[in-house]
């Protein structure tokens, strides 16, 4: 007899994977879209939006990437010190030779999540590292190509 149910999956039979992305090169919201896209699992077919069965997304070399147009120095991310007048920016340029270039994919992947605690709990398996090293080779983490997805998402 055939099953015509919708199955659901449930939090003890989702099997986590690991992935690495290698940034170099590649568009800043197109990469972002796709490691979103893994992180809430919506890649496979036992995908369920009330469960995080997503993948764990390691990005290295994340100071390396681009972004199209003029959007380094234009796209300027405003924050406020809580005091009057207090408002500050930083361009996206600076932000990615600054201390802390990863900051700039996971603010990327954030927004593309939904907001909410099931989106707190998939961000945490988002693990972005500046420079190619890592220190998740343990888990033999399986190679993401993402420039050859389509020949947009690399530049040069």
């Amino acid at each position: 007899m055939l099953e015509r149910q919708t199955r659901s999956v449930k939090p003890a039979e989702v099997q986590k994977g690991w992935v690495l992305v290698d940034a170099d090169g590649l568009v800043l919201g197109r990469l972002a879209a796709i490691v979103a896209t893994r992180l809430r699992g919506k890649h496979k077919p036992t995908f369920s939006p009330h469960v995080d069965c997503g993948d764990h997304v390691v990005v290295v070399n994340a100071r390396k990437v681009r972004v199209t147009g003029n959007k380094a120095e234009q796209s300027v991310f405003y924050w406020h010190t809580g005091y009057p007048g207090g408002i500050k920016g930083r361009t996206l340029r600076e932000r990615l030779e600054g201390r802390f270039p990863e900051r700039v994919i996971e603010k990327a992947v954030e927004r593309m999540i939904t907001r909410g605690p099931l989106g707190r709990k998939q961000m945490r398996n988002l693990h972005v590292y500046a420079g190619p090293e890592h220190p998740h080779g343990g888990q033999n983490p399986v190679k993401l190509d993402v420039a050859a997805m389509n020949r947009k998402n690399k530049l040069g």
